[in-house]
Formats: C-alpha cells, structure tokens, sequence
C-alpha cells in the first residue's frame, strides 16, 4: 500500500479553530485517508519521531532553529510567521519536518509516498513566513543529500502562491532544481527566484491551468533529471480557497495531481508529495481536496512504483 505519514502532534492543540490557519486539517486529511481504504486505520500510517536540531540546522540558521525549539521567537518574528511559538507549534513543525524526511526515504524504497502534512515552503533560512515555520522539503531534501540517497533533488511546487523560502534556502545550488508554479498576484508581493517560475494570471481556470502546469513540470524534469521529486500539492488554487485567486475546481485539482505523478513516475524517478497551503474554513471539503494528493499516488503506484 502507499506509505502515508501522520502525526498527532500535525494538529497544535493551542491554535483555535477561529485563527486564520485551519489547523484541523491535517486531522481530517488523515481521517479521509482513513475513509478511502488508504490505509487500514491509523495504526497504518507511519508515525515519525520529531527532527533532532541537527536535521533543522541543515536548511535553517542555528540561532532560529534553538529560538523555535526554546519557544524565544522574538514576537515580531512570530506575526510573520503568523502562529505564536508555543511548545504545540514548535513540536507539530518539528514533526511535520520529520513527516517529510521519512517520506522521502519510503519514497526511495517504494516509489512514491506522502505526508499529510508539510509544504511549509515560505520559511527561509533565517525565519518563518506565511503560517511556515520550518522548511521541510529544504530540510528532508538536505538529509537525503547529506546521508548520500540522493544527489540531484526537483522541488515540484504548485501552491497558489510562490515558493519562495525554498528559493531562497537552494538560491545559486545546482543539485536542487525548484520549480514554483503560482498566482502571479498572489503574496508574496516581492518573490524570489526560483530556477523555474511560473506566474499564472488571477482567475486562470481548469484547462489554461494545467497545460501551463504540464509543460512547467515536463521543462524541469528534463533540465534536472533528478534522482528525487518533492511534490507541493497546495490545494488552495482552488476557486474557493479564501487565500487563493485562481478558479481551479476539484476536477482540475485531481487532473492536477494525477498529471504530475504520471509524469515523474513514468521516468522512474521515486517522489514525496506533500500537503501545501489550502485554508477553506470547510474542514470536510479541504480535507477532499488535500487527500486527492494521496489517492493519486495510490493510482500512480500501481501502474508505475
């Protein structure tokens, strides 16, 4: 079956149901995972232990990563990042960083796996931005490299807004490709630049989104040729995303997800997807959204892994 990695700690018990971030989410992923016979019940996913300081350090600044670990994230910092450093949000990021590292090494084994969590791509190496505390993917793409699993690492990222601490953390290392496909209007206001940017118009709907989406993802698996893809799956393209400008419906989301795994598997490349932003206040329908993510993978194992 599709290795999926789950958390309890996904969900920071201290962040209320009325902040702008929906953090039941990753609850309702798992529990729609749960529902679709993806895995047994929640015995079935993997559960990882939270990142020692040491993984954070290799995408991340030490004197960040020990201000998030010790809960002294000056509060000027914290209303960037949008979430107030309490022990809850300093575990579930470590756990989410975790998440993500342990998915890449299934992925490896089986050919694809996913966290139903993670995508936290605006942290940078000195902070967090954007509701994102710690880059995962930057971090698990690090570990894989440093622990010699992999060389050449793509970012696939298709949030509706930028990558751009991913950007940042590979800016000028030519071992990881990252391509961000994303609402040109959309924040951040002042992007980054990534190897391979694509601002797609606000408003863009199903079918100009995925030929553009398509031909994005193609262009950089052939200018990489990566031994490992991450995918980000935010979800909050979706036309009723509060947070997003595009007009994609959930039929062009799972035509979205299915596409890219298609064309990374087909190369025999193993990949990670993670679940990036979507912030619907429907906790149900998001967690629909995010789990095509994992249906699609499911699919693409058994043709391709």
């Amino acid at each position: 079956m599709l290795p999926i990695i789950h958390h309890p700690a996904y969900v920071a018990r201290d962040v209320p149901a009325t902040h702008r971030f929906p953090m039941g989410k990753f609850r309702a992923v798992a529990e729609r995972c749960v529902s679709l016979g993806l895995v047994a019940d929640f015995d079935g996913f993997h559960q990882p232990a939270p990142a020692p300081e040491t993984w954070l350090q290799l995408a991340h600044s030490q004197d960040y990563v020990s201000q998030v670990v010790t809960q002294t994230v000056p509060a000027a910092l914290e209303r960037v990042i949008g979430f107030k450093m309490t022990a809850p949000v300093a575990l579930r990021s470590r756990c989410a960083v975790a998440g993500t590292a342990l998915a890449a090494r299934l992925a490896l084994e089986h050919g694809v796996a996913c966290n139903t969590a993670g995508g936290s791509h605006h942290a940078a190496r000195d902070g967090g931005a954007g509701f994102c505390v710690f880059n995962d993917v930057a971090v698990a793409a690090r570990l894989i490299q440093a622990e010699g699993l992999a060389r050449r690492i793509a970012v696939i990222d298709l949030d509706v807004h930028q990558g751009d601490g991913t950007a940042r953390i590979f800016e000028g290392d030519s071992s990881v490709f990252t391509l961000s496909v994303h609402c040109e209007q959309n924040w951040p206001r002042r992007k980054a630049i990534s190897d391979r940017d694509v601002g797609v118009e606000r408003g863009t709907g199903d079918a100009a989104y995925l030929k553009i989406a398509r031909e994005a993802v193609d262009d950089a698996l052939e200018a990489s040729r990566p031994d490992l893809v991450f995918f980000n799956a935010g979800v909050d393209p979706h036309r009723d995303d509060r947070l997003g400008l595009l007009d994609l419906t959930d039929e062009g989301l799972r035509a979205r997800e299915a596409m890219v795994f298609d064309a990374v598997m087909k190369r025999g490349i193993p990949v990670v997807g993670v679940l990036g932003g979507g912030y619907s206040r429907d906790l149900i329908a998001l967690a629909r959204r995010h789990a095509f993510l994992h249906e699609a993978a499911a699919e693409a194992m058994k043709v391709w892994a």
